[in-house]
């Protein structure tokens, strides 16, 4: 069965980078019937943190990733450990190292002098002195000769010579395993058959593939993907760009575009851009991701959930709307009650085509509702006693209409503009400040529909 992983450390929040490797990694599994598990590595205990913690679980279940097993904790799994590095320093397949710090030190400034690749000398396994060291760590004895070689299901096929590798520390001295031990123990009793993680992991597979094979365990795949750049090809960072996948819930982002974004890093299918969760699954397979690392642009996401948006439920939207209105200080509920007619299904119907953030449909949403507050500036360049003279007439054209249907509006708007002998547009951008506190608006003719006569006539002369 394939079994997959994502095994996140909980030292901050969940990156947008490891939001691509679980979407790599649980629609893998979906995609051969197989089970994704969740892990969390905790073994670095000064910078694990439940808080971490519980906002990845949280990011993961807003991306709707479900794990299937999990989350497994390495802190809940150190007895685990310790069982076996005890069975292989009876084995000998490691060792206790009880050499100094100012050993190892003077060791490596020697071979760097000589044009060596610093690594541990093997000292402690042909002459070990215990009484040098109280506390020993446990060293890995990798093979000295041979080399590792995988074929990668992204990068193709990868070769380390064994005499490069170090004889790694699997225990410090406190007698606490170390990451790349742990995540070898932790992958060989969770049965992982394909490991797919990003590209910086990539010198750390040829250690784990030697403990494994030390543990006479099986090898899994591995797909390594490439990392994620800024749109001017650099490192994302924390200082200059949203990482944390909660901070694009933050701007707006559905979940399902986020994901179809993401997806489309280093992935593809033909000509598609725009697909569900669903799709995805269907099409993915880790053989056609590239290799190449992908460039963020986030005019493209914008535009991705711009179309998401286009796709989605207006009840679902409803539900969003809502949320953020609420964590802007906004009660929905009482919003929607000044104009109690409006139903806000049919706004959403109406303006939904037009936003690429929640954010932005939900003030859009709002402003039938409450007009939004224009600015002086606005004011000064739409509102002049011509446009005011016409806004006023305006309202007095609309008592006229005895039938309130739409086609009857938008013909009235017409004859209006007709006998006032003026453009469109010395109407629209007037009325749209006055009744809806912004300028950029769906048209006219259905805001006044659906807002109906009383409320347009109120808030045109108040």
């Amino acid at each position: 069965m394939i079994r997959t992983r994502f095994a996140p450390s909980p030292t901050g929040f969940l990156h947008i980078g490891g939001a691509r490797t679980a979407l790599f990694s649980w629609a893998y599994a979906k995609r051969n019937n197989g089970k994704f598990i969740l892990r969390i590595e905790d073994t670095d205990i000064e910078r694990s943190t439940q808080e971490s913690v519980d906002s990845i679980i949280h990011a993961m279940q807003w991306l709707n990733l479900t794990h299937d097993e999990g989350p497994f904790y390495q802190t809940h799994r150190m007895e685990r450990y310790k069982e076996v590095i005890t069975q292989m320093l009876k084995d000998g397949t490691a060792y206790y190292c009880y050499c100094s710090k100012e050993r190892l030190d003077n060791m490596r400034e020697e071979q760097k002098a000589k044009g060596l690749k610093p690594k541990y000398d093997g000292k402690c396994l042909h002459n070990p002195e215990p009484n040098s060291c109280t506390n020993p760590v446990v060293r890995f004895n990798n093979p000295k000769t041979g080399s590792v070689i995988w074929d990668d299901l992204v990068k193709g096929k990868i070769e380390f010579n064994n005499a490069e590798l170090d004889d790694l520390i699997i225990a410090r001295s406190d007698k606490t395993p170390t990451y790349n031990f742990c995540v070898v123990v932790d992958d060989l009793d969770m049965q992982i058959s394909h490991v797919i993680r990003g590209d910086d992991h990539v010198n750390n597979t040829p250690r784990q593939i030697n403990i494994l094979k030390a543990l006479k365990g099986t090898i899994p795949v591995y797909a390594h993907v490439p990392m994620i750049l800024r749109e001017d090809g650099q490192k994302m960072s924390k200082r200059h760009d949203a990482v944390s996948v909660m901070d694009y819930k933050k701007l707006g982002i559905l979940p399902e575009a986020l994901l179809n974004y993401l997806a489309k890093l280093c992935w593809g299918h033909g000509d598609d851009e725009i697909f569900t969760l669903e799709q995805f699954v269907n099409w993915f397979d880790i053989d056609n991701v590239s290799s190449s690392p992908a460039r963020f642009d986030m005019k493209k996401l914008f535009w991705v959930n711009a179309e998401h948006i286009k796709m989605a439920k207006n009840q679902h939207l409803l539900q969003l709307i809502n949320e953020y209105l609420a964590s802007t200080g906004i009660n929905s509920s009482q919003l929607y009650q000044n104009l109690p007619h409006l139903d806000p299904l049919c706004i959403i119907e109406l303006v939904k085509s037009r936003s690429d953030s929640i954010n932005k449909l939900s003030l859009e949403v709002a402003y039938f509702y409450q007009p939004i507050k224009y600015s002086n500036l606005d004011a000064d360049k739409f509102l002049t006693q011509d446009a005011i003279n016409i806004l006023k007439a305006f309202s007095t054209k609309l008592t006229t209409i005895t039938n309130w249907e739409l086609d009857t509006i938008k013909a009235m708007i017409k004859e209006f503009c007709n006998e006032q002998n003026i453009k469109m547009p010395a109407l629209g951008m007037p009325l749209r400040l006055k009744i809806c506190g912004t300028t950029q608006t769906p048209s006219i003719d259905n805001i006044i529909y659906l807002m109906g006569r009383d409320e347009v006539i109120k808030r045109i002369t108040s």
